[in-house]
């Protein structure tokens, strides 16, 4: 098969002939169909973890070519089945199956089945951003999830309203992301779920408003990121008392510290980049934000450059029963994509310079380009077709 593949050495990605992988007893072999392209993976080709001979990329679409021997016959699952999933690809120091390649094996509890009415290029934009969505707003923060997951610690936080209080604030920034457009999704599913009312506000540019506003986001409140007062404007509109829940969905930079001059003392603030990692830096915060990786879902411990991610059985644990939902339900709206031109071999000469390797504000094409599916990327996912649907 063909596969993407890192060459450490170099701090490239190039498309290679590889052996077809063999699952292994829990596992399912995928044919992939469409992938998806995710900033992590850009960064870990120009400052690579892996070492080289590593297969790149983490969401993905496909269907199911063969099963373990130990996959329960009643998981639903079987050759033709329609799947989405996500791998590690060479985001860390692990060895680990990458997605953007021919074929991949995937743990089988580890990914949703979809209907026809859902492309493989719309199911292919969910993994990764949807479950990252999932662990901050439900895992994370604490709000009732439309689906529940066993824990081996039963202390975990769970959404408190404050006493005397009607309504929960919670507040995105970078409401246009990917990560963000499904966690507004899950927020409005909380509230359904739970009989709460929840006013959700966010910062993205002012074009972008009306789209937010609209279903399936449902914002009550958007600001202007470019607006420096930003954050006073939202505190004024909780009456001064502050966000109780945060998300932020950039974490670079002064993000964090805005985000922050949001809260309330008693509030609760995700990001998506660590401080370990020096994506941002910031002294005297009012909450101080909680971290934790995506990669937590597949219940392995991660390696990074400077520190580690323990092994989480209770992530995973949760990633498998969101997977379950939406393999039952189904009720996110995938993201807007983008089809780019090409397979297996464009991703990394077009893909993965618009995404860049860089902090969000540095993402410029160094040497602009005058094709049309290379202007920069705002509210929608790159898409590339690796079977051709035609």
């Amino acid at each position: 098969m063909k596969a993407l593949v890192l060459d450490a050495e170099r701090k490239a990605a190039f498309v290679q002939d590889m052996p077809k992988p063999i699952p292994q007893l829990q596992e399912v072999l995928v044919q992939v169909h469409a992938v998806a392209l995710n900033p992590v993976d850009a960064l870990y080709v120009s400052h690579p973890l892996g070492s080289t001979g590593r297969v790149v990329g983490s969401d993905f679409a496909g269907t199911v070519v063969s099963l373990g021997s130990a996959v329960p016959a009643s998981c639903g699952l079987q050759p033709g089945t329609r799947v989405g999933g996500f791998c590690q690809g060479a985001c860390s120091v692990n060895e680990r199956p990458g997605a953007f390649a021919e074929f991949l094996v995937c743990p089988w509890d580890l990914l949703f089945t979809f209907r026809n009415e859902m492309s493989f290029e719309q199911a292919a934009t969910i993994s990764l951003c949807g479950l990252t969505a999932a662990q901050a707003v439900y895992y994370r923060l604490g709000l009732q999830a439309p689906f529940s997951w066993k824990q081996a610690n039963e202390g975990g936080s769970r959404h408190q309203v404050d006493e005397g209080e009607c309504t929960t604030d919670f507040f995105i920034y970078s409401a246009s992301t990917s990560v963000a457009m499904y966690a507004a999704q899950l927020v409005r599913c909380s509230a359904e779920a739970s009989g709460a009312k929840i006013r959700l506000s966010g910062t993205a540019s002012e074009k972008r408003f009306q789209m937010l506003r609209n279903p399936p986001y449902c914002y009550d409140q958007v600001v202007d990121y470019r607006d420096a007062g930003w954050p006073s404007k939202v505190v004024g509109s909780t009456d001064g008392r502050g966000i109780q829940y945060a998300l932020d969905c950039i974490s670079e930079g002064h993000s964090v510290k805005q985000v922050s001059q949001t809260m309330r003392r008693n509030g609760k603030m995700v990001v998506v980049r660590s401080r370990e990692g020096g994506a941002w830096k910031a002294d005297d915060l009012a909450v101080e934000p909680v971290y934790g990786a995506v990669w937590e879902g597949l219940g392995e411990e991660i390696q990074y450059a400077g520190f580690r991610v323990p092994r989480s059985l209770d992530a995973r644990a949760f990633a498998v029963e969101f997977f379950r939902w939406m393999s039952r339900d189904g009720k996110l709206e995938p993201n807007p994509v983008r089809v780019m031109p090409g397979g297996l071999e464009r991703i990394a000469q077009d893909g993965f310079s618009l995404l860049g390797a860089d902090l969000m504000e540095d993402r410029k094409l160094k040497r602009p380009r005058d094709e049309r599916w290379m202007k920069p990327v705002s509210a929608e996912k790159l898409i590339y077709r690796i079977v051709d649907q035609g």
